[in-house]
C-alpha cells in the first residue's frame, strides 16, 4: 500500500517531540518509513535566574509543527490528514510544571537545564541512598517547599513537558515509565514508582508542615503498549487548527527524549546502549544487574518498557559548539562568500579528522550552564591553550567536538571501567552525527566500542515516540517492543560499525585527563567572570 493510501486509511503513526531549540513531528507507517515531517523552532530564556519556556509558546509550536506536517503530506501526496493509527508526544526529560486544581500554572516551568536545587537533591539522595540529580522533577517540588514558595500548597499536578502535553491532548494525567524516571526513583519490576521511597518523601514532606502525597499530585506511570487515552475533542482542536483531524485517536504514553532516543536507536534490550547529542548530550546503557553502589554522577531511570538502565547525563552539549560554527559564517559573509550553514558544518567537523588524536593540547568547556557530572552549579564558555598548544583549525574543532563529550565521557568511565558493566554495541543518534563518521569515530575511541549510527540517526526522538505510537497501533502482535523493533523497523535499515582506533582512544583518555584537571579554571572563571 502507498504513503497516500495510509494516510488516507489512519494506518500512520504521529510522533511529535519537544527538544531544547526544535519542535519535531514525525509521520510514519507501522513499519517505521516517514512519508512526512514538519518542525518548529524555538528557544529556552533565562529568566530571574531560572531556565525556562512559556508553555504558551509550547502549544503554539506543536500547532506550528503539526501544520508544517499536514502541509507536506497536502504538497506530496495531495491527501489531508484526517485521522491516525496512533500518536504520541515526547520531550526534554525531568524538570517541573506545577499546576492547581484549576489547572493553573503556579511558577515558572523550571527545565532539565536548572542546577537550583543542591540542597534538595543532596537531602533526598541521602534519605533514599538512590541518587537523585539536581534536574528530577522531585528535587524541584521539595526545593521550592525548602524554600518556602507559598505555591507549593496549592499544587494539585506535577508534570514533565512530555506529560503536561499530554495532559492538554487526552485529559489524562499519565506518564510514561522512561519519563517517569526522571521525575522520581522507579521499581522496575512493578513499572511504577518504588513504593518505600514514595512513603519516605511524603513522611518527609509531612514533617515540614506540608500535606501533599506524592501519588495525588504526580501523574500515573504507564509502560510502552499500555492504554495512555484518545486525543479529545478539545485536544483535536488544539493541535490541528484547521480542525481537519478527528478525535478519539490512541495515544502512546509520553515519554522523556531518553526514552524516545533508546527506541530510536533500538537500545531497548540489555548489553546495548546509545548516545544521543545535542543541545545536552547523554549515553544511556540497559543494565543486566543493579549496580554495587550509588553513583551521585550516574542517574538510574528505566527503557520504555521498564528495563533498568543507567545514564551519564551532561546538561551541555552542542550550544557553544553551534556558536562557533556561526562565527565562521560570518567570517564567511564578511568575506563575501556564500556559505550554506549544512555544508559549513559538515566541512569543519570533517576537517577536525586532520587534527591531533589529543587535539593537540587544546582545551574547551562548552558549559552554558552548570554541569552535574562534574559538580559544576553555574557555566562559563571555555576555550584555553598553552603557548606550545598545536593552534589550527582542525585542533580548534577537534577539541570542540570532544568536549561535547566531556562530562558523559567520566560518567561512561564509571560504568564500563569501575562498574564492569557490559557493552556490546552503542548507537549514536541526534543531528550531531549528520556528518558521516566523524562523531561515529570519536565516540567509538571515548568510549572504546563500536559505533553504529543509523540512517535515521538524525530523526531522533521525534521519529522514536512515532515508532511507540507504532508499537501501540499495531506492533504489539510482534511481542515485547525489543521484538517490534528487531523484526519489523531495524531490520532492514543501513547502518555501518565503526571500530575503534587505537590511537584515538589514547588520544581521547589524554584529552579527559587534562580535561579533568583544567576543570579549575572552569571553576575559578565562574568566581571570577560575572558580568
Amino acid at each position: 500500500m502507498n504513503a497516500a493510501d495510509l494516510i488516507k486509511q489512519g494506518r500512520t503513526a504521529l510522533g511529535m517531540e519537544f527538544g531544547s531549540t526544535r519542535i519535531k513531528g514525525v509521520l510514519i507507517d507501522y513499519d517505521g518509513n516517514v512519508p512526512a515531517s514538519g518542525a518548529h523552532e524555538w528557544e529556552n530564556r533565562f529568566i530571574d535566574g531560572v531556565w525556562t519556556y512559556d508553555l504558551a509558546d509550547a502549544v503554539e509550536g506543536m500547532r506550528s509543527c503539526y501544520a508544517s506536517l499536514k502541509k507536506e503530506v497536502r504538497d506530496k501526496y495531495g491527501v489531508t490528514v484526517r485521522t491516525l493509527g496512533a500518536a504520541g508526544v515526547s520531550a526534554m526529560m525531568h524538570g517541573y510544571i506545577a499546576l492547581d486544581e484549576n489547572d493553573t500554572q503556579l511558577a515558572r516551568f523550571q527545565t532539565w537545564r536548572n542546577t537550583n536545587t543542591t540542597e534538595a537533591a543532596d537531602e533526598l539522595t541521602e534519605l533514599f541512598d538512590f541518587n537523585i540529580p539536581l534536574r528530577w522533577s522531585v528535587a524541584h517540588m521539595y526545593q521550592r517547599m525548602l524554600d518556602g514558595e507559598e505555591h507549593v500548597e496549592k499544587i494539585a499536578s506535577v508534570f514533565t513537558l512530555a506529560a503536561y502535553m499530554h495532559y492538554l491532548l487526552t485529559g489524562r494525567k499519565v506518564i510514561g515509565v522512561g519519563d517517569a524516571a526522571g521525575m522520581f526513583p522507579i521499581d522496575s519490576d512493578r513499572i511504577d514508582y518504588d513504593e518505600g521511597m514514595v512513603r519516605q518523601f511524603d513522611e518527609l514532606i509531612r514533617s515540614k508542615g506540608s500535606s501533599l502525597n506524592l501519588r495525588d499530585v504526580f501523574p500515573a506511570v504507564l509502560a510502552a503498549g499500555d492504554d495512555a487515552g484518545h486525543l479529545t475533542e478539545a485536544g483535536a482542536a488544539l493541535l490541528d487548527r484547521d480542525g481537519d483531524l478527528e478525535a478519539g485517536i490512541p495515544m502512546c504514553p509520553p515519554e522523556g527524549d531518553a526514552g524516545t532516543g533508546m527506541t530510536a536507536t533500538n537500545s531497548v534490550a540489555p548489553r546495548t546502549g546509545n548516545l544521543s547529542a545535542g543541545t545536552s548530550t547523554f549515553a544511556m546503557v540497559v543494565l543486566e544487574r543493579r549496580l554495587s553502589k550509588l553513583h551521585r554522577e550516574i542517574d538510574m531511570v528505566t527503557t520504555p518498557s521498564g528495563f533498568p538502565c543507567a545514564m551519564s547525563h551532561a546538561n551541555n552539549g552542542t550550544t557553544d559548539l553551534n556558536a562557533w560554527v556561526r562565527i565562521f559564517a560570518e567570517f564567511c559573509e564578511l568575506m563575501g562568500i556564500e556559505a550554506d550553514m549544512g555544508e559549513l558544518f559538515g566541512k569543519l567537523y570533517t576537517n577536525s579528522l586532520n587534527g591531533d588524536p589529543d587535539c593537540g593540547g587544546l582545551m574547551a568547556y562548552g558549559y552554558y550552564s552548570g554541569e552535574n557530572i562534574t559538580f559544576i552549579n553555574e557555566g562559563r564558555p571555555l576555550f584555553v591553550r598553552t603557548p606550545d598548544s598545536v593552534f589550527n583549525l582542525a585542533n580548534f574543532f577537534r577539541v570542540n567536538l570532544y568536549t561535547s563529550l566531556g562530562a558523559v565521557k567520566l560518567g561512561m568511565d564509571i560504568l564500563l571501567k569501575d562498574e564492569g558493566v557490559k557493552l556490546d554495541r552503542i548507537m549514536g543518534h541526534g543531528g550531531l552525527f549528520k556528518t558521516p563518521l566523524v562523531m561515529q569515530r570519536y565516540l567509538a575511541a571515548s568510549v572504546n566500542t563500536p559505533v553504529t549510527v543509523m540512517e535515521t540517526a538524525s530523526e531522533g526522538g521525534a521519529w522514536g515516540i512515532a515508532l511507540l505510537a507504532a508499537y501501540l497501533a499495531d506492533g504489539k502482535r510482534d511481542g515485547k517492543l525489543e521484538e517490534y523493533l528487531d523484526n519489523r523497523v531495524f531490520c532492514s535499515l543501513a547502518g555501518d560499525a565503526v571500530e575503534p582506533d587505537p590511537a584515538e582512544v589514547e588520544g581521547f583518555e589524554t584529552f579527559i585527563s587534562r580535561y579533568s584537571e583544567a576543570l579549575e579554571v572552569e571553576k575559578a572563571a565562574i568566581e571570577a567572570v560575572n558580568w
